[in-house]
């Protein structure tokens, strides 16, 4: 289950978004969608109910792109719209992926871009241009069905959303977790164009900042990382894509295969190895 309030105006763009969001957990383990619940919040004194229905029909696109039906769901009444599903999905155990598994040697690849949440933070305070806004749209909207698909065609060791946490956040459980540690190329990450220069103009959202603060004593910056690149890199996503570790010599293949199932990256964006003194190490 995931829900949140909205970040963007458009009501049917935030059942879009929200819903796109709710089944990227499933298909991180490797797992397909079954069917979904609506879980929503709305302050019916406050606003109209068409509303609310815009909202639905926005997560009933994206669970029709999903393949899912919608089964029914719960609203109540509250101060400030919410909206998720609750989803079940199937998984067999030989595509079952973790995100404790990923192994020393592996390649780490990213399939969607970052920066979602400093975009949201623009674009809440009406400062986000119109093009910026419609590619965070895309790539919030974009499920992660496709990567799933190619992850379990070539086979993965460990696997694993990028969300609230950021990358450096879920990486660090992924480390963790794996007991190994990673080396992250800036260069090498793809980025939601135009973010950068929002980034440098302070629009970081809360949530990263603490995002950096929580991984700083794990994370070892390369002295050539500002402080605005190393907030993209703790930024918070919404609808975030998947950060996959594979074997080396499977690495090639994954990347085709990715390509060949439309997601919007797939890049090598890092390496795994044995534990270090610091858990990440950022170049």
């Amino acid at each position: 289950m995931d829900f949140f309030t909205p970040i963007v105006d458009d009501p049917y763009t935030f059942g879009r978004i929200a819903a796109a969001n709710s089944l990227s957990d499933i298909y991180a383990m490797g797992g397909m969608p079954q069917h979904a619940l609506n879980i929503a919040e709305f302050p019916s004194d406050d606003l109209p109910l068409e509303i609310l229905t815009e909202i639905m029909q926005g997560g009933l696109e994206i669970t029709k792109q999903a393949n899912i039906p919608i089964l029914g769901g719960h609203t109540i009444k509250d101060t400030v719209p919410k909206y998720g599903l609750v989803v079940t999905g199937r998984v067999e155990k030989k595509n079952l992926t973790l995100n404790s598994t990923a192994k020393a040697g592996d390649v780490l690849i990213l399939t969607k871009p970052l920066g979602s949440g400093i975009i949201a933070t623009a674009i809440k305070k009406d400062k986000a241009p119109k093009s910026i806004m419609e590619e965070a749209v895309n790539v919030m909207t974009k499920l992660n069905h496709g990567a799933a698909i190619a992850m379990n065609s070539v086979g993965v060791n460990a696997c694993t959303d990028i969300t609230g946490y950021g990358l450096l956040g879920h990486l660090l459980e992924m480390c963790n977790g794996s007991k190994v540690s990673a080396t992250i190329e800036f260069n090498a990450i793809p980025f939601i164009k135009g973010v950068y220069e929002l980034a440098q103009k302070g629009f970081i959202p809360g949530g990263t900042k603490r995002n950096l603060e929580y991984v700083s004593s794990q994370v070892n910056f390369s002295e050539n990382i500002s402080q605005e690149q190393q907030y993209l890199l703790a930024d918070a996503q919404t609808s975030g894509g998947l950060l996959i570790s594979v074997a080396k010599e499977k690495a090639e293949d994954l990347q085709k295969t990715l390509t060949e199932n439309n997601t919007l990256s797939s890049a090598v964006v890092g390496h795994v190895y044995n534990p270090a003194e610091s858990t990440i190490y950022v170049n």
